[in-house]
C-alpha cells in the first residue's frame, strides 16, 4: 500500500500541469476541493477539514492527495473509516527543533488518503488534518494543492492566483487558507466590545424620540384631565 500510494502521489504531482491543460478546455466545475478550519491565528493549533464534493466529471473519486506548504512541518490526519491514509514524508534541507524540543529531520510533504470503495460522483466525503499553524506564517495564505484520483481520470485542484488575481476567477485553484496574527483577533474583538460600549453610553446619555412623543403625549392627557377636572369642580 504504502509503495502504491508512493507512486500515486508522485505520478499524481507530476501529471497535473497537463490534467490542468485540458481542464482549462472544458467548463468550470459545479463545486471546487475546499479547505476551512475553525481557527487561523498563528502558532496555534487547528484542524482543516478538506471537503471533495463530487468526483471528477461524473467519475467515482479513488484517491485524494493533499500537498503541504511549507514551513509546516507536522500534521496528524483523522482516519476515515472509509479510506487508507498514509504520510510521505522528505528530508528536511536541515534538522530542526521543535516545540518540544525534539530534532526533526523529515516533513509531511502529503497526505494521501485512498479510498477502500470509489467514492461514487454524487456523494461527498470530508477529510480532516490537525496542525500548528507556524508563527511565521501570519498574515500569509497557506495553499494546499489537492489532486483527485478517480477511476478514469485526474482533477488537479493547484492552481494559485497571481498577484492581484482572485481565486474566484480559477478553473481549479488549490485550496488555501489565510492566517492571522495573534493580536488581529483580539484587536478586533476588543473593537467590537468598545463599539458595543459606546452604544450603550450613547443609548444612557440620550432618548430614544419614540420616547420623547410618548412623553408628550402623556403630558398633553395629563393637562387635558385636569383643565376637565378644574372645570367640572368650578361648575359644582
Amino acid at each position: 500500500m504504502q509503495r502504491t500510494s508512493r507512486a500515486l502521489a508522485r505520478t499524481a504531482i507530476a501529471g497535473a500541469a497537463a490534467a490542468l491543460a485540458v481542464l482549462a478546455t472544458a467548463g468550470p466545475a459545479a463545486a471546487h476541493v475546499t479547505i476551512t478550519a475553525p481557527n487561523t491565528v498563528a502558532g496555534s493549533y487547528t484542524l482543516l477539514t478538506v471537503s471533495v464534493p463530487h468526483g471528477c466529471d461524473g467519475d467515482a473519486t479513488t484517491a485524494v492527495a493533499v500537498q503541504i506548504p511549507e514551513p509546516v512541518n507536522a500534521v496528524t490526519p483523522s482516519v476515515n473509516p472509509n479510506w487508507d491514509v498514509e504520510k510521505v514524508m522528505v528530508d528536511l534541507p536541515e534538522p530542526v527543533t521543535d516545540a518540544h524540543g525534539n530534532e526533526v529531520t523529515e516533513r509531511v510533504d502529503q497526505i494521501v488518503y485512498t479510498a477502500h470503495t470509489p467514492l461514487p460522483d454524487d456523494l461527498r466525503d470530508a477529510f480532516e488534518l490537525s496542525l500548528q499553524l507556524p508563527e511565521e506564517t501570519a498574515g500569509q495564505t497557506l495553499y494546499f494543492p489537492v489532486v483527485q484520483t478517480c477511476t478514469a481520470s485526474d482533477h488537479p485542484w493547484i492552481e494559485i492566483p497571481a498577484d492581484g488575481q482572485n481565486s474566484d476567477d480559477l478553473e481549479s485553484p488549490a485550496p488555501s487558507i489565510t492566517v492571522t496574527a495573534p493580536g488581529d483577533t483580539e484587536d478586533d474583538a476588543e473593537e467590537a466590545a468598545a463599539d458595543t460600549e459606546d452604544g450603550g453610553d450613547d443609548g444612557d446619555s440620550g432618548t430614544d424620540p419614540v420616547t420623547y412623543v410618548a412623553l408628550a403625549i402623556g403630558m398633553i392627557g395629563a393637562a387635558i384631565g385636569a383643565f376637565a377636572l378644574a372645570r367640572t369642580r368650578h361648575s359644582s
